[in-house]
């Protein structure tokens, strides 16, 4: 039985729509992402918005609009789903909020074709009539209640057939009549490029109840459209009083006038005059493709184009009459999917190609300035997991994603939204104060103390390059900066200070060591280097250990005075990189030397070695340790302590610590960043503590549930921290970024974090190699040349810390026909010198237009293999020319394994040096239609056939007598559009579909008959609502009583990002059964009251399920926490544990992601 859960909700925003939905309130904007509808609200102040609500959908939103109903003062807000459910929405004055108003769906058989454009509902300018487009050649037309009781209702008026198949856009038209008149744009045949306007009224009779046949005799006006890319309608209103119309009788003299319509082309745009019979076209001077508008004034429109590019359409006119048209570039935008105004200079651009924008317009000037951005990671094409942990062995499990180490890399956006988006587990931090009005560069390091001991923290020490400065809170609105404090030096900057018993105080500067009595401030002792001058330091409350110029290590006691116990001179022979004394073992410190890559723990007493420990794992003088912290992070009952050693490469290196002996066990090495963090521990209750490291990425390292969780901390620009327990602003710290010092508070809450790397080009493949510590990155671009698209692929190598292009890029071939990148993978293969070696592989395609002829007909495609060089640039060690395309790569042992256009085949590879290798086929398969996904298990090859499902096929090596081959082992003989394919334990794959479903497949090995044993039987379906783009295959070692055993993530086309596991048997019954009791509560609402069983069935073209099958949803799980405890009871009732226990559980598979 199958787990499912999401780690980040789907954020595509397809559509959009301003609306008033709540009284005496600003018109809003409604998103809708996948089975969200989610409600901003416009700050007038700044222009930004602000989410004001979420509600839940049991449905994948394909719809949205607002009506008015009579007589009413707000909107109601029409939706429909892909699964023809219908609803409206609006404000409920009894409950002071939005609720569903009226809910209707089709229960007939569906038996028309689906129309070929995605699923289209518009509305009259009066908000009354409503007309929907889903079927091929087929509209229905809807209308507000005209009587005062059912004002609220919808009226389905009829279901009518049109002749216009295959329609490109439809529009209502601005009457002065009281009839409503449409318009459609539509194409005669699929493969003719035509484009035609026809437009008729909507009613037949003066009471606007018939609904009009639609027939040829019906039609009011039809013309062919000159420009046959013409892909948008824009109705133009009447305009105000001082614009309208007026009237000719002579149609020969008439002239176009307002109140008529616009066709964008390409190339072209053509207004017409509906009433005057009058045309007016105007040729672009810059073609385009126009994809989204919206309206600013009567004579002026916001147009988006498919190269992201945001453009002014603006009427000419001459009084009333309209003299042409003119398109003003004036900005770039996402790609958008839909434009709203939100006026007065508000521009909200919804994207799913990439991130949402909030845009200030200053129309004036033609400008445009980025407010708000609302991140997105749609559409993910491809998707790796990097685990940071674990990074001294290969084939090691890999840590949960709950963990923090294991982050998930995805190739989002397209062409010039293209980007890499890293998503991990973290926690956030709330900004409680920032300390602006300073002059805050260079910051060193920061230090907390308190006035007095009997206080709180109240102090701030701030150490700058050449100088400190003291801060002192106090009151909460009130922070003031001194020139002295308790006898402080501050005229160098501090190395350390503390508070210590006896009402004291240490201060540590590069020139000596002051103990000072802190009420009086008089030094009481000094201490200071013969020579040289003190480079690292840490102390306790009874000891300091120091270094002088790195070379000579000093261990000063804290008694009455500052006291010299010992000292060791290194010499040259190695020098001090970092000292920490930990809190929790007073009489030893931990010192880490640069030379040799060591690390000791020494007695401070003797400045004896008790234990050391080499870090080095290869001749790098990056690698060294930088900074040190040894605390209690699991509580003592559940283990010991642990040493974190940063190192000089973004490595941090942990160990367990003996309480005996010191002696260090259990060595892991975690990522964190390119250049060495820097450790603050942070104290906690119950004596342990949370380390908080500061990089490139920070990360807060806890204890939780038995083990250490690295969490990514929206930090990016901290440069270091402190503890800041004060008065006011209890358990915070103190952040320093390059520009200003924040008080903050660290959430107690993991969230998914997206951390985004723009690339300007589509990111469609992406593979991470852990030894080169490097992604390799099949990317394409569009441009525009001379007025023509030209598309370049390439290879690409970026750091798995930063993002950042390292090397050359490895260009594909662009010369006619242009080369595509179709697949990338990660393998180890045999080198010339008989070791394995770390390679990527490439499939590619070519593209042809029909026409080419001659010495290119035979290539279709390549297979590459590529090598990383000393200089990590990319450079090619084989090339396979191939007469198909290459869709998909995998590895089988030393084979490669290829899905080409219609076969699957697999190729034995042969380095015979560092540039050359063979590559030979051994044997090939081929499955029923098209090979889009492969999936590897031991000699079994999983293939996801475009049409029809998946197959298993076995591959049997050559032997002397017979050569190698593939054979079918297996099937699933339903139809299934797959578009992903993965492994998930023993014989059972999990595979997605296009229409957004998931099935786990199961061969029959016990099978009775040989036929029944190549039938691949359903052991568990369920429907997510977004189509599949990859899944990743994960290796969990879970804990012996874990609920879930995670299994893989899932992209999805909309940013959804998805853990599936695999429930353990024990839980099985109960958790099926706690899904069935929530699925028919009451309590849990919905928009649209929506059945859950009916949103998460299993549906395609040939069947559609009850509900899902021995699959559970996490997202429905985790709704429970939200009811009161009285409901939750309720739910509880006859499932067997507490409420109590139910309620941990949930909260246990909710910290799993």
């Amino acid at each position: 039985m199958a787990y499912i859960a999401p780690i980040h909700r789907p954020n595509s925003v397809r559509h959009a729509i301003r609306i008033s939905l709540f009284p005496d309130e600003p018109e809003c904007l409604v998103l809708a992402k996948a089975n969200r509808l989610e409600v901003w609200k416009l700050e007038e102040e700044t222009g930004a918005l602000v989410q004001s609500t979420t509600q839940y959908v049991n449905g994948t939103i394909s719809m949205l609009q607002r009506l008015r109903p009579r007589d009413a003062k707000t909107d109601l807000l029409f939706v429909g789903t892909e699964r023809f459910q219908y609803f409206t929405i609006g404000y409920d004055g009894e409950e002071d909020g939005l609720s569903t108003v009226e809910m209707f769906w089709d229960w007939n058989e569906k038996h028309m074709r689906d129309s070929q454009s995605q699923d289209r509902c518009i509305v009259d300018p009066s908000g009354r009539f409503m007309v929907v487009l889903l079927w091929e050649g087929v509209i229905n037309v809807l209308r507000m209640h005209s009587a005062k009781s059912k004002s609220q209702a919808l009226n389905w008026m009829d279901q009518v057939r049109i002749s216009e198949l295959f329609i490109k856009c439809a529009t209502f038209l601005h009457v002065e009549t009281g009839f409503p008149k449409i318009a459609f744009l539509y194409q005669t045949r699929i493969e003719n490029p035509d484009c035609y306007l026809v437009t008729y009224r909507l009613t037949s009779d003066d009471k606007n109840t018939e609904v009009s046949r639609f027939e040829t005799r019906d039609q009011i006006d039809r013309m062919e459209i000159d420009e046959p890319g013409s892909a948008l309608l824009i109705p133009v209103a009447k305009g105000a009083e001082d614009q309208k119309r007026y009237l000719s009788r002579n149609a020969a003299s008439a002239r176009a006038q307002l109140g008529g319509l616009l066709v964008v082309g390409e190339t072209r745009l053509l207004y017409y005059d509906d009433a005057a019979k009058k045309k007016v076209e105007t040729a672009l001077q810059e073609p385009s493709i126009f994809v989204a508008w919206a309206e600013y004034d009567v004579s002026h429109y916001f147009v988006g184009d498919d190269y992201g590019n945001l453009w002014v359409l603006e009427i000419l006119l001459d009084g009333v009459v309209v003299t042409g048209m003119e398109m003003t570039k004036i900005g770039t935008i996402s790609r958008p999917s839909c434009l709203v105004f939100m006026g007065p200079k508000t521009l909200f651009v919804g994207s799913h190609y990439g991130d949402s924008q909030v845009l200030e317009v200053d129309m004036v000037n033609g400008e445009i300035n980025l407010l708000q951005s609302l991140q997105s990671i749609a559409p993910i094409l491809d998707l790796t997991v990097m685990d940071m942990g674990n990074r001294e062995g290969e084939g090691q499990t890999s840590n949960e994603y709950s963990s923090g180490q294991a982050r998930i890399v995805t190739g989002s956006g397209v062409h010039k939204d293209g980007s890499l988006r890293s998503v991990r587990s973290g926690v956030g931090l709330d900004d409680l104060r920032v300390l602006s009005g300073l002059s805050m560069d260079n910051v060193r390091s920061l230090f907390s103390l308190k006035s007095r001991n009997d206080v709180k923290t109240d102090t701030l020490v701030i150490t700058f390059l050449t100088d400190t400065r003291i801060f002192l809170f106090t009151s909460p609105e009130d922070v003031e900066e001194v020139d002295e404090f308790k006898g402080m030096v501050l005229g160098e900057p501090t190395l350390w200070t503390q508070n210590l018993p006896g009402d004291r105080l240490l201060q540590v500067t590069p020139s000596g060591v002051m103990l000072s009595d802190l009420e009086s401030g008089v030094t009481i002792s000094t201490w200071r280097p013969a020579g040289g001058q003190i480079t690292n330091v840490s102390a306790n409350d009874q000891f300091v250990l120091l270094s002088v110029d790195g070379r000579v290590l000093v261990s000063l006691q804290i008694g009455q005075d500052l006291i010299k116990l010992d000292q060791n001179d290194l010499g040259e022979s190695d020098q001090v990189a970092c000292i920490h004394l930990p809190p929790q073992y007073t009489n030893i410190g931990v010192v880490g030397f640069w030379n040799s890559g060591t690390i000791s723990i020494v007695d401070l007493r003797s400045l004896q070695s008790l234990q050391g420990e080499s870090l080095r794992q290869k001749d790098d003088n990056a690698t060294v340790p930088r900074d040190i912290a040894l605390a209690q992070i699991l509580p003592p009952h559940v283990a010991g302590p642990t040493l974190f050693v940063s190192m000089g490469d973004g490595f941090v290196i942990t160990f367990n610590v003996s309480d005996d002996d010191y002696s260090l066990s259990g060595r892991k090495m975690v990522l964190l960043g390119t250049r060495h963090s820097k450790l603050q521990l942070l104290p906690q209750d119950n004596g342990v503590y949370n380390v908080f490291a500061t990089s490139e990425i920070p990360s807060l390292i806890y204890g939780s549930e038995g083990r250490i969780v690295y969490s990514a901390v929206t930090a990016d620009d901290a440069v270091c921290i402190c503890p800041f327990d004060a008065e006011e602003y209890p358990n915070s710290i103190v952040l320093a970024t390059q520009e200003e010092i924040k008080i903050s508070l660290i959430d107690t809450e993991r969230r998914t974090h997206v951390t985004p790397l723009h690339m300007g080009e589509t990111v469609r493949r992406i593979a991470h190699s852990r030894s080169e510590r490097v992604f390799g990155l099949g990317c394409f671009e569009r441009e525009v040349r001379n007025n023509e698209e030209v598309i370049l692929s390439s290879f690409k190598l970026v750091d798995e810390v930063n993002f950042q292009q390292i090397g050359k890029t490895f260009f594909l071939d662009s010369s006619p026909p242009v080369e595509m990148v179709e697949a990338v993978i990660r393998a180890e293969l045999p080198a010339s010198d008989g070791s394995r070696t770390e390679r990527f592989v490439v499939g590619t395609s070519y593209l042809y237009d029909g026409q080419e002829t001659g010495t290119h007909e035979d290539r279709r495609g390549r297979i590459l293999v590529l090598g990383i060089d000393s200089e990590r640039n990319p450079y090619q060690v084989a090339s396979r020319q191939l007469k198909v395309p290459c869709r998909g790569l995998a590895v089988m042992d030393d084979k490669i394994v290829a899905a080409l256009d219609k076969s699957v085949a697999v190729y034995s590879y042969l380095e015979t040096s560092t540039t050359t290798a063979q590559m030979n086929r051994l044997a090939a398969y081929r499955p029923a239609t098209y090979p889009v996904d492969l999936a590897i298990e031991g000699n079994v090859i999983a293939v996801a056939d475009l049409m029809k499902s998946m197959s298993l096929v076995e591959f049997t090596p050559a032997t002397d007598e017979k050569p190698a081959k593939l054979s079918e082992i297996a099937r699933h003989y339903q139809s299934f559009w797959a578009t992903a394919l993965c492994h998930v334990q023993g014989d059972e794959w999990l595979e997605a579909d296009s229409q957004g479903n998931l099935m786990i497949l199961r061969r029959n090995v016990g099978g009775v008959t040989l036929d029944d044993k190549r039938k691949m039987e359903v052991t568990g379906e369920i429907n997510i609502g977004e189509m599949v783009n990859k899944i990743r295959k994960i290796t969990v070692d879970p804990s012996a009583d874990a609920i879930i055993v995670p299994k893989a993530f899932i992209g999805t086309v909309e940013g959804g990002v998805y853990l599936f596991g695999m429930i353990a048997p024990a839980y099985q019954d109960l958790l099926i059964r706690f899904q069935s009791e929530l699925a028919g509560a009451d309590m849990i609402k919905t928009a649209g009251g929506i059945e859950f069983s009916k949103y998460r069935s299993f549906r395609n073209e040939e069947r559609e399920s009850p509900g899902p099958f021995r699959f559970v949803d996490g997202e429905l799980l985790e709704r429970f926490l939200v009811l009161d405890e009285h409901q939750q009871e309720e739910i509880c009732k006859g499932l067997g544990p507490s409420t109590e226990a139910m309620r941990n559980m949930v909260e246990e598979l909710r910290r799993m992601h």
